[in-house]
């Protein structure tokens, strides 16, 4: 095992990266908890990336790749390992396909092609967070994912840079195969989409960027929604059964839904609150902690466990212990 000198002193000759060590997190997430990386890298380069990918690997050293830090939740007790930022931003486009880097904003690639007349990311507006978190974890919106535009992503499997096609990716309701290989490291993706009127997808945009900013304000701290929506046709049958018609949208269930029943709707631990208004918005309210937040959403998948009978499944990633 390499000793607490050994890591920083090989990490740090990797050209191109920056390095840090006990770096607060707190500023690379959305919850704003104060949680610490022993260490904390960054580049733009994809060779720096790589390599300190792999010296990690070879230091047996914890790697968590980190983007904008939107859905990430850091232990209070910090991360034991090397939190890492892949900043390449670049964007092109060739026809009806772009190309992007993971560390690009995925607010920056819908802004890219709505003032290009390239429809198909308009429904993303407002989302915050990278374009490598999106295809991460399938984002999406308004009966849309990312995942219909993705033609190709390439990334690091630990050993060699390789792509997938779209298909390949496994793409399924806020699910791809990354999340299925934490190894896994994105670098790039190709999207395909299609010629249209600028200023109509800047409208349709902005209408969804309004709605958004009324619902999850940008100095709000959380992550938006807490947990996954429910496809109706994976519900247990007695469950199902107590959802209004009203409520299902293609197919879907809005886990909200499920957490009004049970009272969410205000609960709160510590500076950790549920929003009076939305019941799938978990924010800081000031001074919240790690354990707050991971404790209150304990509670309240407990709370649909027992009345439901199903688990719900949370969109946020969890970086360092918490059990």
């Amino acid at each position: 095992m390499p000793t607490a000198e050994e890591a920083p002193a090989r990490l740090a000759q990797i050209p191109s990266l920056t390095l840090s060590v006990r770096v607060p997190l707190a500023r690379c997430t959305r919850f704003s908890i104060v949680g610490a990386a022993d260490l904390y890298g960054e580049t733009g380069s994809q060779d720096a990336f790589v390599a300190a990918l792999t010296a990690a690997r070879e230091l047996s050293i914890a790697v968590a790749v980190i983007g904008d830090g939107t859905n990430l939740v850091v232990s209070d007790a910090g991360f034991r390992g090397l939190a890492l930022r892949y900043r390449a931003a670049g964007i092109a486009e060739a026809g009806d396909l772009v190309s992007v880097d993971a560390g690009a904003s995925l607010a920056e690639l819908v802004d890219f092609s709505v003032e290009r007349g390239l429809a198909g990311l308009e429904t993303l507006a407002g989302i915050p967070g990278s374009v490598g978190g999106a295809v991460y974890g399938n984002a999406g919106a308004y009966g849309h994912s990312i995942s219909e535009r993705i033609s190709a992503v390439r990334f690091f499997d630990g050993s060699r840079v390789r792509s997938l096609t779209g298909q390949e990716c496994r793409f399924q309701y806020r699910e791809s195969a990354f999340k299925s290989h934490k190894e896994w490291a994105i670098l790039a993706a190709e999207l395909r989409l299609e010629v249209a009127d600028s200023d109509a997808l800047r409208s349709a945009a902005t209408g969804i960027l309004e709605v958004r900013n009324r619902k999850f304000p940008a100095t709000l701290q959380c992550a938006g929604s807490i947990f996954k929506n429910l496809l109706l046709a994976d519900l247990p049958a007695d469950a199902a059964a107590q959802v209004p018609e009203a409520v299902v949208r293609d197919g879907k269930v809005p886990a909200a839904w499920f957490l009004e029943q049970v009272g969410a709707k205000g609960a709160s631990r510590g500076g950790i609150r549920v929003a009076d208004y939305h019941a799938n918005l978990i924010y800081n309210a000031g001074g919240g902690t790690a354990a707050g937040l991971y404790g209150l959403i304990s509670e309240l998948k407990a709370r649909v466990r027992e009345r439901f009978g199903f688990d719900l499944e949370e969109e946020v990633q969890y970086v360092g212990r918490f059990v």
